[in-house]
């Protein structure tokens, strides 16, 4: 039974929500752990002392519980990797050039398959097939945007779907066509873009682990070791079963499966018996636990479910996925059979859509714990937030978008006007009313870094920290709340918070050693912690290859990554890391 002791730091042993009477001080001197539990803090740890006892030198760092993620995509993510880097691209040649390149680079591939280009960079986020037919006339190319709500195809990719002017427009998507009726090459929404995905070649089981491999360990080095993957299909779960077997994952992952609108009457029972697959299988780093229902799309392409006719189409009030009443049948048939229940909802209407949902649901199979999740929430009415309080709804934010970058200025407001722009991520109004938050990344839509997200959450700034005092700055939260939200509050939307989310004696020994104390420095700086070190149940995933040095007499664990985690910037500014806006 190994003992080690943590010790020269501050140790947090919380961020908000009820503290045990051991927790009464606020940070603490030590911590002990022994075979991934955490078995004393403070004096009580130190007190176990000895030659004997491994004790890691924290080097005056501040060690949190460790972040975790309530709605993310590390398959897609780490999937993204594997085709042509155009998410740094800064204008339309610039990633036909890149996918050209790659194209060359890689003859024995049939369709060539991508994300995420920065639909800020055509005229309404339209994008024409011929732009890439100039650089891939031969060969399908499907590249999807950073939104992973539309999809950008070249006109091989077309034919081989079948789509021409004659093609009717699909229930729910969108063929974004020229006068004559013929398709212009962007596709909105998965009832357009599976027409063509579904002719595609799919990924190979090993093309997968290795994806989750990938996607994990960047969670590790940016502290994170809870995972909800928020959009999983059934025939996802033998590379989840199989990184999970052969150790590929560096953290633990909850499978939200994808109810299908069209076809889940046939869902129920496949996704119990997939649930009951990962159960068998028994590893501690996998669950599949809940079902994700999209209600609607995005603001950026006039498919989220607005109460009112958006500013710059006044016919127009989005594309809900779902007819009410199937939604009302659907969510009672998976919550019976104790299902989660996760539900992207970005317009007001679709908010309120699945507030009306829950209440049926409710009445028809009685009361219990469920902690159904609403992510995202961009437009509330708000009339609808006692009810949510009522329901017992985790709200689940991505901080990044909570900022006027170019898609916000250039997209979003123009769409809503005001003063629903000005109504836009209200995560202290939440709070205040007493909702359950979690925050999550969507990554990867936007980075997976926590630390980037909670300086946005607490500013509502870019990263160029515009504008002065923050974008509609009494949404705000303060460092505390914006702590809990990444830790103990995705602990509670896991059902887990008697194991993680917290440091104290009896929980998992899951933990992030940060640079410096994010209560303690000027909120300006928040972006710049650097995350040192990641442990799962006292086991290092990640380990900053200084502070591992540092450390280096004092070996550790050789499983853990020492990779250097990718600079956070923004995603205006050609990268993955920091930005504002959704949605999956």
């Amino acid at each position: 039974m190994t003992l080690t002791l943590f010790i020269n730091g501050t140790i947090a042993p919380s961020h908000g929500g009820p503290r045990k009477e051991s927790e009464e001080t606020p940070h603490l001197s030590a911590l002990a752990v022994q075979d991934g539990i955490i078995v004393a803090v403070g004096a009580e740890a130190l007190a176990l002392a000895s030659p004997a006892v491994e004790t890691i030198d924290l080097g005056g760092g501040y060690l949190s519980p460790s972040f975790a993620d309530g709605h993310a995509h590390p398959l897609f993510g780490g999937l993204e990797e594997m085709g042509p880097r155009i998410r740094s691209c800064t204008s339309v040649p610039e990633i036909v050039e890149a996918v050209g390149v790659w194209a060359s680079e890689h003859p024995e591939q049939e369709w060539i398959l991508g994300a995420s280009y920065d639909a800020t960079l055509a005229p309404e986020g339209i994008f024409d097939a011929a732009w890439l037919d100039d650089a891939v006339p031969d060969r399908p190319v499907v590249l999807k945007s950073w939104d992973y709500h539309t999809a950008w195809v070249n006109s091989a990719a077309l034919r081989a779907a079948g789509i021409d002017r004659d093609t009717p427009e699909p229930a729910l998507g969108r063929i974004v066509r020229r006068s004559d009726g013929s398709p212009r090459g962007t596709l909105m929404e998965a009832g357009a873009i599976d027409l063509v995905l579904k002719v595609a070649p799919g990924y190979s089981l090993e093309d997968r682990v290795e994806a989750l491999r990938s996607a994990t360990a960047r969670f590790a080095a940016a502290g994170v070791t809870w995972v909800q993957d928020a959009w999983v299909e059934a025939d996802d779960v033998p590379a989840y079963l199989t990184a999970a077997t052969s150790g590929a994952l560096s953290t633990r992952v909850n499978l939200a499966f994808r109810a299908d609108p069209q076809d889940w009457t046939g869902q129920p029972d496949l996704f119990d018996a997939a649930r009951h697959r990962v159960r068998e299988h028994g590893s501690h780093m996998l669950t599949a636990n809940t079902v994700k229902f999209f209600l609607d799309g995005i603001i950026e392409s006039r498919t989220a479910f607005m109460l009112d006719p958006y500013e710059d189409a006044p016919s127009e009030l989005g594309l809900p996925n779902w007819l009410p009443d199937e939604l009302q049948e659907a969510m009672a048939t998976f919550d019976a059979l104790g299902f989660q229940l996760h539900l992207h909802a970005i317009g007001d209407a679709a908010v309120q859509m699945a507030l009306d949902a829950l209440e049926v649901l409710e009445r028809r199979n009685g009361p219990r714990d469920r902690r159904p999740v609403i992510a995202h929430l961009q437009v509330i009415n708000p009339d609808d937030i006692p009810r949510l309080a009522k329901l017992g709804v985790v709200a689940n934010f991505e901080p990044l978008w909570a900022c006027t970058d170019d898609v916000m200025q250039l997209l979003t407001i123009p769409r809503l006007g005001s003063p629903r722009a000005e109504q836009q991520y209200p995560m202290a109004s939440l709070a205040k009313a007493g909702i359950q938050l979690s925050f999550g990344s969507d990554w990867p839509v936007t980075g997976h870094h926590p630390l980037p997200g909670l300086a946005t959450a607490v500013t509502r700034q870019t990263t160029d920290k515009l504008p002065a005092g923050g974008w509609i700055p009494t949404e705000r939260v303060d460092v505390a709340t914006a702590l809990a939200a990444y830790t103990s509050g995705v602990s509670h939307q896991a059902f887990a918070e008697d194991e993680w989310g917290r440091l104290r004696p009896g929980m998992h020994a899951d933990m992030t050693l940060l640079s410096a104390d994010p209560l303690q420095i000027h909120q300006n700086h928040l972006g710049d912690i650097e995350v040192l070190g990641t442990w799962l149940a006292g086991r290092p995933t990640y380990l900053h290859p200084g502070w591992a040095q540092h450390n280096r007499d004092r070996p550790m664990s050789s499983q853990a990554s020492q990779e250097t985690p990718p600079a956070a910037e923004h995603r205006t500014q050609g990268t993955e890391a920091d930005a504002c806006t959704s949605y999956s």
